[in-house]
């Protein structure tokens, strides 16, 4: 006996499904045979299935989701980290307001300060005062000399652009440019200069709104007296220092250089204790109403014996300055304005500058064998003679020939003067006129 399979009829064909959509109506399985209990199992056919067949366009098609887990509420170690996150962010918050609340505490802080007021100037008579007048009027002086360069000080005389300072702050310069407290600078031209006397003028031109000092009298300077002193010391202008008039009528000596005495400057200064440096030389020493009563010009300094005309041999001030009296420093201007050239004061003798005692002696014998008096001139017509010792001027003691030329160089040419000559030990005054000659 054969087994045999009944084959179902194949079911009738179902339209076929739309592309991305489901058939519109389901396809029905044919029912599976009902078992037969009876029939034996063969082990040449497999199981019959029992599971439902897998329909992909079913309202419920066979897949598993998985939902995970059940919640089981926090770990501990999410909230340590939970924790440890939140002290942290509370940390940062706080420390950044705490940086705020410093630089907030920091900006707001105030120091107890004086209130701000009008500028109502200052007293003319005060040092603040005088610089407000005079600044304007004082200049800075660059001077290229070629193979050198210097820095000086002057000041403006009048509207015509003359400018007064020292010999030895423009003595060998090829260019000059003069600064102004504004800080505009021009070429200046050199009008005349003299080193016996160590004072110069030059020119600016095509300069507007020009301010001249007021010019004082030197003779009415006395010994405590303010003043002040302005200057570029160092090239650092516009430069103010204040002090008094420590002593008036002090013979000094500067320059030198050259060796053979003609660049030798004899002045009788008045001493200051206003500080000046080198710089300053050339710019004018004020009293307390803003009048240039001198010209600054040279400085003791403490590494050397010696004066020294702002020259870079000397240290810094130690309270020595010089100036030049304004009385002489005018009538010297006037005459290299006018001329180009100063006159001297002369007597018309030779003096022995090796001679030792007090006092200035005359020399026996003149340079080249000619006389030590000068025929017909100024001491010849008073009655000196040659191995005379001059002692006194107008009743001042001098002490040596530096202090003689001194003196007689605080004349004008023409003045009359008084001298006290020594002579085979006897004293005696002789009156004479002071003669000129042609300043180098």
């Amino acid at each position: 006996m054969s087994d045999s399979q009944q084959t179902d009829p194949a079911p009738a064909q179902a339209p076929g499904p739309r592309w991305w959509s489901r058939p519109d109506e389901p396809v029905d399985a044919p029912p599976a045979p009902a078992p037969d209990r009876d029939r034996p199992l063969s082990p040449d056919l497999p199981a019959p299935r029992t599971a439902p067949r897998y329909d992909p366009w079913a309202d419920r098609p066979l897949q598993v989701v998985d939902t995970g887990r059940p919640h089981r509420g926090f770990r501990l170690w999410q909230v340590l980290a939970l924790a440890l996150g939140t002290a942290l962010l509370a940390g940062g918050i706080g420390g950044y307001a705490g940086v705020l609340a410093e630089r907030e505490a920091n900006t707001r802080l105030e120091l107890p300060q004086a209130a701000a007021v009008a500028d109502k100037g200052r007293a003319p008579e005060s040092v603040a005062g005088i610089a407000a007048t005079a600044l304007p009027g004082v200049v800075t002086l660059h001077v290229n000399g070629g193979e050198s360069s210097g820095t000086g000080t002057g000041f403006v005389l009048d509207q015509q652009g003359h400018i007064l300072t020292n010999n030895h702050v423009v003595a060998g310069a090829k260019q000059i440019t003069v600064t102004f407290s504004t800080g505009d600078s021009v070429t200046a031209e050199l009008v005349g200069r003299d080193s016996g006397y160590d004072l110069a003028v030059v020119k600016v031109s095509g300069v507007r709104g020009l301010q001249p000092l007021s010019l004082g009298n030197s003779e009415n300077v006395k010994v405590g007296d303010p003043v002040v002193a302005i200057g570029a010391p160092f090239d650092l202008s516009n430069t103010v220092t204040a002090g008094i008039i420590s002593a008036t009528g002090r013979p000094i000596t500067a320059g030198g250089d050259k060796g053979d005495g003609s660049d030798i400057s004899y002045v009788d200064a008045l001493q200051t204790d206003a500080p000046i440096n080198p710089g300053n030389s050339g710019g004018p020493l004020l009293d307390s109403a803003a009048r240039v009563i001198g010209i600054n010009s040279a400085i003791r300094g403490a590494d050397k014996g010696g004066d020294s005309g702002d020259g870079a041999r000397q240290s810094g001030s130690i309270g020595l300055g010089f100036a030049i009296p304004v009385n002489q420093g005018k009538r010297v201007a006037e005459e290299l304005i006018r001329t180009g050239r100063a006159t001297h004061p002369v007597i018309g003798v030779t003096l022995d500058m090796r001679y030792e005692g007090d006092g200035a002696r005359v020399e026996e014998k003149g340079e080249g064998g000619k006389p030590a008096v000068t025929p017909d001139g100024p001491g010849a017509k008073a009655g000196i003679q040659p191995g005379d010792v001059i002692t006194k001027v107008d009743g001042q003691r001098v002490h040596g020939g530096d202090e003689l030329i001194i003196k007689i160089r605080a004349h004008r040419p023409g003045d009359p003067l008084r001298l006290t000559v020594l002579r085979d030990g006897r004293e005696r005054t002789l009156e004479l006129v002071l003669g000129s000659a042609n300043g180098s």
